[in-house]
């Protein structure tokens, strides 16, 4: 067992000898492209197992068997990757508005071998014309204030599907989002805290309940200038 496979298995979750191989593959890969392209902050072999992969794979639960989703602000892959490494039955579109980080997606998904995951350079406000309700699930992690996100994240989800953010303390981001959420058809549907080695971390699951109106997401950068 190596030291990725053992603080999974601290915190209730087994990976198979392939899985674990993929995580310390793309660990060290992430470290080497990181020399010459900034993609993360976090270099430490077991802050990368932790903050990066452990904390991506536990909001996977909530996404349906065999869905099709939409990582909006992919960065270096996260939560993306990790999550598709413990759930290969997911088709993954990962959109990031950097050239080069979908750059090394494409490079890391290749060298990783990993089918079913699309690395595309778009916004996500412009994303909303090509992929529209396209998706049965999204996922974003550390991208922009909870209003803002819905605003550009609900738009790609298909009316019964579900999108997972990944907070902090969300609790005031979640009163701010309210008019958010009524005017662009979500629905919170759950939450869960959790401390991960002494942060608080929290997944927010929403439904998409009804169509969101065709004026939104707003262009122009507005849903993070003036958020609904």
């Amino acid at each position: 067992m190596n030291d990725v496979a053992k603080i999974f298995s601290e915190a209730g979750k087994s990976l198979t000898v392939e899985q674990e191989n993929l995580f310390v593959l793309y660990r060290e890969y992430l470290k080497e492209y990181n020399e010459k392209v900034n993609l993360t902050a976090i270099t430490d072999d077991r802050e990368i197992a932790v903050k990066h992969f452990l904390d991506s794979v536990l909001g996977e639960k909530f996404l349906p068997r065999n869905a099709t989703v939409v990582d909006v602000g992919s960065g270096a892959g996260f939560p993306a990757v990790p999550i598709k490494i413990v759930r290969p039955d997911l088709k993954f579109t990962l959109m990031d508005s950097l050239n080069k980080r979908i750059v090394f997606l494409q490079s890391l998904t290749e060298k990783m071998g990993l089918s079913d995951v699309t690395p595309v350079h778009m916004r996500a406000e412009e994303g909303a014309k090509t992929y529209r309700e396209k998706f049965d699930a999204a996922v974003a992690r550390a991208v922009a204030p909870l209003p803002t996100l819905l605003e550009c994240v609900l738009p790609l989800v298909r009316v019964g599907g579900v999108f997972v953010a990944y907070k902090g303390n969300a609790e005031e981001e979640l009163t701010q989002s309210e008019r958010a959420l009524r005017i662009l058809g979500g629905k919170l549907l759950c939450r869960e805290e959790f401390l991960l080695y002494g942060d608080k971390r929290t997944v927010l699951v929403f439904e998409k309940a009804s169509k969101t109106p065709d004026r939104y997401p707003r262009l122009q950068n507005k849903p993070r200038i003036s958020p609904l």
